[in-house]
């Protein structure tokens, strides 16, 4: 017989650790976010500008994160980074927030895009009127509508519920099929740019404007710079889910801040690549009233078969990327609840397939709960602030880690210190405020969502001494 397995399984390669990457970051915003930054700028030369902008950002993060990942090798990882950083207090926070709103509420708006554009092929069915217009309110948020958009959220939780299976059984299998699924939509995102360029009457005098911005930008260019940094930001993250899973990554000394590094310059390539395809097709005004501007734009080449290649080529690429944060993200509740902050019972593992089966669990019912509290933008906009509060929390960290443990190994030492790791902790303050000032309802959900995590963390902790003391 088979002993039961006690341990999470060391299977995942340095080709997984990569595609865990970029396919947790390649999901539904590189579909969407274009033509909502689009509207927002009205310029080209500036929407360029941004995605290269957020690209860099991310790259200097993916940078202070590869050392760190590379001097500590742990399942949780920015959860276990973050207590040897600040301690308990400031750890459960985060873990708490992945657990949250961060990963589950990415998760949620990638599965809704999925059943967004699933439903191109199926025709939902409506839910009565009074179902659709039933609502709560939250104080400070507003109002949400479980049931409104009933058809995409009831196929975002099937999704969701699928690929949690899937991972279920197995770390190898669920890293297979990311791979498998990653290396598809990068190969159908570089030649769907290539036709873009080659197979129609597009012009690259739409790259190109001569900065030319409408007086209602020019005249809020700095908080419209922000949102449209949110939404490429947005399209960017999942850099570090690799993290996560180091305990089950082989050599994760060396595969960890490699699947980081490679993993986002792979997306920043395709992202730039794509953008400029899209706007060689479509100027600026047009791409901003195309809300699912990759089908408009294949449109224009296929004709009406078009809009159904995009569709399909949406669905595998959010398919991976909820693949990749689901199979990633479970582990930090599961580090949480080794660490006795969490329950005891999503520390668990299961004794045939080596996953953390009640984590991966309770992660799927609360993204499915996520799903149905509002739209793909809401949803997007309050993970984007709780997320960026923590990677510049991570970043100053870096500098805590020099001091603190000046004399552990680090196979890998960040670029530039302390200057990059400064330069992340400085934009992420900026954006940060920009987000307050100018999106002060989802800055407040992501904040109230944080916030909620402290009863359970004063619990836990009393709950500690009083073992402690027995």
């Amino acid at each position: 017989m088979n002993k039961p397995k006690t341990e999470l399984v060391r299977g995942l390669t340095l080709t997984a650790s990569i595609m865990i990457v970029a396919g947790s970051m390649i999901g539904s915003g590189i579909f969407r976010k274009p033509a909502t930054m689009a509207g927002q700028l009205m310029s080209p030369e500036l929407l360029l500008i941004v995605w290269l902008v957020a690209g860099i950002v991310t790259f200097i993060g993916a940078l202070c994160n590869a050392e760190v990942s590379g001097m500590i090798d742990a399942t949780g990882g920015q959860y276990v980074y973050f207590q040897k950083m600040y301690g308990n207090f400031l750890s459960y926070l985060y873990g708490w927030s992945v657990f949250a709103v961060i990963q589950t509420g990415s998760q949620a708006a990638i599965a809704y895009v999925f059943g967004e554009y699933l439903g191109y092929f199926i025709k939902y069915p409506e839910l009565p009127k009074y179902l659709q217009d039933f609502s709560f309110y939250i104080p400070v948020v507003g109002n949400i509508f479980p049931f409104n958009e009933f058809g995409p959220k009831a196929a975002a939780i099937i999704s969701i519920i699928f690929l949690t299976g899937i991972n279920y059984v197995g770390v190898v299998f669920g890293g297979a099929v990311q791979s498998f699924v990653t290396f598809i939509k990068i190969t159908s995102i570089i030649f769907l740019s290539i036709f873009l360029f080659t197979g129609s009457t597009g012009s690259f005098d739409n790259l190109s404007t001569g900065f030319t911005i409408p007086e209602s930008t020019s005249i809020n260019l700095i908080s419209l710079l922000g949102l449209a940094l949110a939404g490429a930001f947005w399209a960017y993250d999942g850099w570090n889910n690799v993290t996560f899973v180091a305990g089950e990554v082989k050599q994760p000394q060396r595969n960890v801040p490699l699947g980081l590094l490679f993993g986002t310059l792979i997306v920043i390539f395709v992202y730039m690549l794509v953008n400029a395809a899209y706007l060689y097709v479509l100027p600026v005004d047009q791409m901003a009233k195309s809300p699912l501007v990759a089908a408009t734009a294949a449109e224009i080449i296929f004709g009406s078969y078009g809009a159904s290649i995009i569709s399909i080529a949406v669905i595998i690429s959010t398919f991976g990327a909820l693949n990749g944060s689901i199979l990633s993200t479970a582990r930090v509740s599961f580090a949480m609840s080794r660490s006795k902050m969490f329950f005891n019972k999503l520390g668990e593992i299961h004794p045939k397939f080596g996953t953390p089966h009640t984590s991966l669990i309770a992660q799927g019912l609360w993204s499915c709960l996520l799903v149905m509290s509002g739209s793909f933008d809401t949803i997007t906009d309050y993970v984007i602030f709780a997320a960026w509060l923590f990677y510049m929390l991570g970043a100053y960290g870096v500098i805590i880690l020099r001091k603190k443990m000046p004399d552990v190994n680090r196979p890998y030492r960040v670029w530039g210190y302390p200057y990059t790791p400064i330069i992340f902790v400085v934009f992420s303050l900026l954006f940060l405020v920009n987000t307050i000032v100018s999106d002060m309802e989802n800055a407040a959900m992501g904040a109230l969502l944080i916030f909620l995590g402290l009863p359970l963390y004063y619990w836990r902790n009393y709950k500690n001494k009083v073992n402690s003391t027995n």
